[in-house]
């Protein structure tokens, strides 16, 4: 393959996405149990969600036959910063107390659209427009695992962060997958509830 700048250059639209340009939010989940003021300020990190579709394997004389099976979604998590009242960790506790109490181990709603939420991560471009990015909704969400916070004598200079982890029951790509960089839409197969 010959070595040709200008062909990268021209085949990389606007020099490329950029990791740093995203915004977290959380929709959905009733505000008595978690209220998500200051989120997209303090979500510092998080991850564009993946998918994985298993292979259902079918023995045929003696030769394995591949299949393709179901469609799964692994955990999706954020890391957040915190302040020194801890008002997005308390609503993060208070909404995980909420789908399971610490001693009486009970559940404040028998409904889950109460405990349910939608997260949400957008990217945005390097002029500040969200038009031609992703923006990746998480349907059915709800946190799993809410990370200790380390505290140390000598850990000077440093604001303290945690992680969230959340189940979800699927994503979808709200805006339009966009086909070969040509910045024409595609079908929309990411769009909807299948």
């Amino acid at each position: 393959m010959a070595f040709n700048i200008e062909a990268f250059r021209g085949a990389m639209k606007f020099d490329g996405q950029r990791p740093n340009l995203f915004e977290v939010s959380i929709t959905g989940a009733d505000s008595n149990i978690f209220d998500s003021t200051g989120l997209s300020m303090f979500a510092k990190g998080t991850s564009i969600p993946g998918a994985t579709i298993g292979t259902v394997i079918v023995p045929y004389f003696g030769r394995e036959v591949k299949m393709a099976g179901n469609r799964t979604f692994p955990e999706w998590t954020i890391t957040v910063l915190n302040d020194e009242n801890f008002t997005l960790r308390s609503q993060f506790e208070r909404w995980m107390h909420a789908i399971n109490s610490h001693g009486s181990n009970e559940r404040a709603t028998t409904s889950p659209d109460a405990y349910w939420g939608t997260g949400n991560v957008k990217q945005y471009s390097k002029k500040g427009s969200t038009a031609g990015t992703a923006n990746y909704s998480f349907v059915h969400m709800f946190p799993t695992d809410l990370s200790e916070i380390t505290l140390d004598w000598g850990d000077n200079d440093t604001i303290e962060e945690y992680t969230v982890t959340f189940a979800y029951d699927y994503w979808t790509r709200v805006k339009p997958l966009l086909a070969g960089g040509t910045g024409t839409p595609a079908p929309s197969i990411l769009q909807g509830k299948s």
